[in-house]
């Protein structure tokens, strides 16, 4: 199966954790129609992502300082060649952008966001308006273990959920509820 295979497949029997991520499902199923290159960043029309909303037992939440954007949000980003599924894509992400190499993911995606953004494609060409169709995870973070800055990030840091840092990227806050109450299960 290929990463383009899995996104569909996982997309199809997916039931959504609200009216927003459930047209977040269809219009992201509906980009998948154009073939296997939405699942990477050279499909300039836009393109399928993965992220990851890390949270701790103490009900915190770990945000990177994006450096770019300069925008607090959750780990995430492309999907690689090496992606066999997007959950896979969702954690290494998470890995290389926290330095946690414990968290345990939770397969079954939170959250969908489609948001602009201006991205480069990964054969050097300038960066260009796109669309990102972020397929969103929820991994846990065990206790003890000790984050570190990527170079993507200008920080990286601990909040309690009612206490989110400001400027928060849109999209943050919708992932919460879904998160929390699959931790709950």
């Amino acid at each position: 199966m290929t990463l383009y295979d899995d996104a569909v497949s996982t997309l199809n029997g997916w039931n959504a954790t609200s009216d927003a991520a459930e047209l977040g499902r269809k219009r992201t199923l509906e980009l998948l129609t154009a073939g296997p290159a939405t699942t990477t960043r050279a499909h300039r029309p836009g393109h399928v992502t993965a992220s990851t909303l890390i949270v701790d037992e103490n009900s915190r939440v770990l945000l990177c300082l994006h450096g770019r954007l300069g925008l607090w949000m959750q780990l995430g980003g492309h999907c690689e060649p090496t992606d066999e599924t997007l959950a896979a894509a969702a954690l290494r992400e998470a890995t290389e952008e926290s330095g946690i190499t414990t968290l345990r993911l939770d397969p079954t995606p939170i959250d969908i966001d489609i948001h602009a953004v201006r991205c480069a494609p990964a054969d050097g060409q300038p960066a260009a308006e796109s669309w990102h169709y972020d397929v969103r995870y929820l991994a846990i973070c065990p206790a003890g273990a000790i984050e570190q800055i990527s170079d993507e990030s200008a920080d990286l840091a601990w909040f309690p959920a009612d206490a989110l840092p400001s400027p928060l990227a849109n999209g943050v806050v919708q992932q919460l509820a879904p998160a929390f109450a699959r931790m709950d299960r």
